[in-house]
Protein backbone atom coordinates (compact mmCIF):
# COMPACT_ATOMS: atom_id res chain seq x y z
CA UNK A 1 0.00 0.00 0.00
CA UNK A 2 2.65 2.20 1.04
CA UNK A 3 4.48 1.82 -2.54
CA UNK A 4 1.68 2.73 -4.53
CA UNK A 5 0.96 6.33 -2.52
CA UNK A 6 4.17 7.98 -3.60
CA UNK A 7 3.47 7.52 -7.59
CA UNK A 8 -0.21 8.69 -6.66
CA UNK A 9 1.53 11.75 -4.78
CA UNK A 10 4.07 12.40 -7.27
CA UNK A 11 1.20 12.18 -9.84
CA UNK A 12 -0.98 14.65 -8.08
CA UNK A 13 1.94 17.18 -7.51
CA UNK A 14 2.84 16.88 -11.34
CA UNK A 15 -0.94 18.19 -12.43
CA UNK A 16 -0.91 20.53 -9.96
CA UNK A 17 2.41 21.96 -11.14
CA UNK A 18 0.93 21.27 -14.81
CA UNK A 19 -2.04 23.56 -13.93
CA UNK A 20 -0.34 26.12 -12.56
CA UNK A 21 2.00 26.32 -15.33
CA UNK A 22 -1.28 27.48 -17.74
CA UNK A 23 -2.94 29.18 -16.01
CA UNK A 24 0.33 31.12 -14.91
CA UNK A 25 0.80 31.50 -19.03
CA UNK A 26 -2.91 32.03 -20.03
CA UNK A 27 -4.31 36.22 -20.84
CA UNK A 28 -7.32 37.17 -18.29
CA UNK A 29 -9.48 39.32 -19.98
CA UNK A 30 -7.93 43.00 -21.12
CA UNK A 31 -4.31 41.61 -20.14
CA UNK A 32 -1.51 40.26 -21.99
CA UNK A 33 0.71 37.86 -20.64
CA UNK A 34 0.22 37.63 -16.81
CA UNK A 35 4.10 36.62 -16.51
CA UNK A 36 6.21 38.04 -14.05
CA UNK A 37 8.60 39.38 -16.68
CA UNK A 38 5.83 40.95 -18.54
CA UNK A 39 4.28 42.37 -15.99
CA UNK A 40 5.72 46.19 -16.53
CA UNK A 41 6.43 46.01 -19.87
CA UNK A 42 4.97 47.85 -22.99
CA UNK A 43 4.54 46.83 -26.59
CA UNK A 44 3.59 48.90 -29.18
CA UNK A 45 2.66 47.10 -32.40
CA UNK A 46 1.69 49.74 -35.40
CA UNK A 47 1.09 49.39 -38.99
CA UNK A 48 2.79 53.05 -40.50
CA UNK A 49 2.52 54.71 -43.60
CA UNK A 50 5.03 57.63 -44.21
CA UNK A 51 4.53 60.04 -47.23
CA UNK A 52 7.43 62.09 -49.08
CA UNK A 53 6.72 64.32 -52.16
CA UNK A 54 3.17 62.61 -52.50
CA UNK A 55 4.69 59.05 -52.60
CA UNK A 56 4.11 56.66 -49.36
CA UNK A 57 5.60 53.52 -48.11
CA UNK A 58 5.85 51.57 -45.10
CA UNK A 59 7.75 52.32 -42.18
CA UNK A 60 9.28 49.66 -39.79
CA UNK A 61 9.96 51.78 -36.70
CA UNK A 62 11.64 48.54 -35.07
CA UNK A 63 14.56 49.18 -38.16
CA UNK A 64 15.55 52.06 -35.79
CA UNK A 65 15.82 50.64 -32.29
CA UNK A 66 19.19 49.25 -31.32
CA UNK A 67 19.72 45.48 -32.74
CA UNK A 68 17.85 43.27 -29.76
CA UNK A 69 14.86 45.77 -28.21
CA UNK A 70 11.47 45.02 -28.64
CA UNK A 71 9.89 47.06 -26.30
CA UNK A 72 8.30 49.86 -27.85
CA UNK A 73 6.44 52.49 -25.72
CA UNK A 74 4.23 55.46 -26.74
CA UNK A 75 7.53 58.23 -25.87
CA UNK A 76 9.72 56.26 -27.49
CA UNK A 77 8.12 55.63 -30.55
CA UNK A 78 7.13 59.17 -30.70
CA UNK A 79 10.95 60.27 -30.40
CA UNK A 80 11.52 57.80 -33.75
CA UNK A 81 8.14 59.36 -35.71
CA UNK A 82 10.01 63.24 -34.54
CA UNK A 83 13.72 61.66 -36.52
CA UNK A 84 12.42 60.26 -38.80
CA UNK A 85 10.36 63.84 -40.44
CA UNK A 86 13.05 66.08 -38.99
CA UNK A 87 15.42 63.80 -41.19
CA UNK A 88 13.77 64.60 -44.38
CA UNK A 89 13.28 60.84 -45.18
CA UNK A 90 9.50 61.49 -44.80
CA UNK A 91 6.85 64.29 -44.79
CA UNK A 92 4.08 63.28 -43.07
CA UNK A 93 3.79 59.48 -41.05
CA UNK A 94 0.40 58.15 -40.19
CA UNK A 95 -0.73 54.51 -39.27
CA UNK A 96 -2.87 52.87 -36.18
CA UNK A 97 -1.92 49.48 -34.23
CA UNK A 98 -2.32 48.25 -30.06
CA UNK A 99 -0.42 49.01 -27.56
CA UNK A 100 -0.19 46.43 -24.95
CA UNK A 101 0.81 46.94 -21.43
CA UNK A 102 -0.07 46.51 -17.38
CA UNK A 103 -3.68 48.35 -18.40
CA UNK A 104 -4.41 45.60 -20.90
CA UNK A 105 -4.50 46.71 -24.45
CA UNK A 106 -5.57 50.24 -25.89
CA UNK A 107 -5.84 51.47 -29.57
CA UNK A 108 -3.09 53.64 -30.73
CA UNK A 109 -3.64 56.21 -33.92
CA UNK A 110 -0.71 58.09 -35.70
CA UNK A 111 -1.96 61.04 -37.38
CA UNK A 112 0.26 63.66 -39.12
CA UNK A 113 3.38 61.98 -37.48
CA UNK A 114 1.93 62.15 -33.91
CA UNK A 115 0.90 59.53 -31.60
CA UNK A 116 -2.57 59.49 -30.44
CA UNK A 117 -4.32 57.10 -28.28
Amino acid sequence: MRESVLPAVQIVLTLALLAWMITGFTPLPGRWLRWKMFCRATFTIVQLTGTKDGRTEPVNVYNHLSPGSFILGPPQLQAILDHLTSSGRYDRIDGTGRILSTRGEQDVKVVASRVVR
